[in-house]
């Protein structure tokens, strides 16, 4: 690495350190299994069974560090936008329809002004999925939380009936990989994205765009496609989502020139961060993908790739 190259890690954040807190918890949580839990843990969402036909679909995160930049931005609003959809987007994974919302919001001294912020913009698109806010908690937290700093977390709640799960099972070499356009950098990398911006200033509206709902667009696939698996791109890049859908001993090989990428990843190209990162740690355009087979994919379709034999997402 050169001295004018910018990486995840030297942004202080370590991809392979969040994969191994998956494999050391795996042994606890499995612990507390009830025969009402279905499907893996380490999966966008949890399943879990209420009655012989349906099952509960869930998932909790967070906005994380961009939250700094959204309150420096003036664009908290957008960050509340991104806690719902990407909850709601992760939940959609399992092929669930959205049911209800839980928001959690902590700081050093609450700003009542930035707390309505957030919860508006979580609330815009839960009002456009059906998704009920039920309510959440607010914490003031003086010595955990410095000065002017605010975490909002969130918990999106689904239901699927369980021969409409999509689960990634019956996913076959062939298969192609249909990709959704991002808005931008959504929600992740902002650790390295804070490192370059520093104390300077920058363009909300080039690095602040919200996350996409892809509610909608999950939907209207599966009115006339066999939808097989569905990932969501978040941290750990387009390979390392994807590989989390597929069956064992299958893989994806992707094109990354069959689409065009925002500006923004072009901003973090000529500010050091080299490809290889690029593509490991963000979205570099791709938000969602779905695996359909290959007879059902139309020339409306973004197909960015195709599944091969193999443990292993490479680039074409």
């Amino acid at each position: 690495m050169t001295s004018s190259e910018q990486t995840y890690a030297g942004a202080g954040v370590s991809l392979a350190t969040a994969a191994a807190i998956v494999d050391r918890l795996r042994t606890a949580v499995g612990s507390t299994a009830t025969p009402a839990v279905a499907g893996a843990f380490g999966a966008f969402a949890g399943l879990f069974a209420i009655d012989e036909k349906r099952l509960l679909a869930a998932s909790t995160d967070s906005v994380g560090s961009k939250l700094v930049l959204g309150r420096r931005g003036d664009r908290l609003r957008w960050c509340g936008a991104d806690l719902a959809a990407h909850c709601i987007n992760d939940v959609l994974t399992t092929g669930a329809e959205p049911l209800f919302f839980l928001d959690y919001v902590a700081a050093n001294t609450i700003d009542i002004e930035q707390v309505a912020e957030l919860i508006e913009g979580a609330a815009d698109v839960c009002r456009v999925a059906g998704c009920a806010i039920l309510g959440g908690e607010t914490a003031e937290l003086p010595g955990i939380y410095r000065g002017d700093e605010i975490d909002f977390c969130g918990t999106a709640v689904g239901v699927v009936d369980r021969d409409r799960v999509v689960d990634g099972s019956r996913v076959e070499e062939g298969d192609v990989v249909v990709g959704y356009p991002s808005a931008g950098l959504h929600a992740n990398g902002f650790s390295l994205v804070r490192k370059i911006v520093g104390d300077g200033t920058f363009d909300a509206d080039l690095l602040l765009p919200p996350t996409r709902l892809y509610l909608d667009d999950v939907r209207l696939l599966r009115t006339r496609a066999d939808v097989r698996a569905l990932a969501h791109v978040t941290g750990g890049g387009i390979a390392g989502n994807l590989a989390r859908v597929l069956p064992q001993g299958l893989g994806a090989l992707i094109d990354p020139s069959s689409w065009e990428r925002p500006e923004v990843f072009q901003w973090l190209a000529d500010n050091g961060v080299a490809e290889d990162d690029l593509r490991r740690v963000f979205n570099i355009g791709i938000g969602y993908c779905a695996i359909i087979p290959a007879a059902d994919a139309r020339d409306d379709d973004l197909v960015i790739g195709r599944i091969v034999a193999g443990g292993r997402v490479a680039w074409a």
